[in-house]
């Protein structure tokens, strides 16, 4: 299966226009998005995030922090840990914690979910994504399932 990771930040007039113009950032704004659990499938290629067709039902794992405090720091996180089985994928947000901290705890998760399975890492990737808001922000970090 083909996957991609990917993030995007915005700010609107509203919450759901923020979120919205942040999928929009993150190339997949147009589709319509199915949340699925924490498991790469074996053999996973990951690509670039080619254009989609508009509509299209597609399945991710989506973290997501929108927040209308201006100067609120918003942090989405999607952290991914492959193995020669199959993988494990960790989506996190947080509001006005330490980004670098937020993108740790991801991590930490993922190698969690990695050793309750008994399974060697073999890659760690992550997609980080974080907006100082100014009025209504959002920010998103996915990895999309492409077939």
């Amino acid at each position: 299966m083909k996957v991609a990771i990917t993030s995007g930040k915005a700010e609107g007039p509203s919450k759901l226009n923020a979120f919205d113009n942040a999928l929009l950032d993150a190339g997949i704004g147009d589709v319509n998005l199915i949340k699925v659990s924490s498991i790469l499938p074996a053999g996973s290629q990951f690509v670039e995030l080619p254009e989609l067709t508009a509509g299209d039902m597609i399945n991710c794992v989506l973290a997501h922090a929108t927040s209308d405090k201006k100067g609120d720091v918003i942090t989405a996180v999607i952290a991914v840990a492959t193995s020669d089985d199959f993988g494990c994928v960790v989506e996190h947000s947080a509001v006005n914690e330490d980004p670098e901290e937020v993108k740790k705890y991801a991590v930490f998760m993922a190698e969690q979910m990695m050793e309750i399975r008994k399974m060697k890492i073999n890659e760690i990737i992550v997609e980080e994504k974080s907006h100082v808001v100014e009025n209504e922000g959002s920010v998103i970090a996915s990895i999309v399932y492409l077939g």
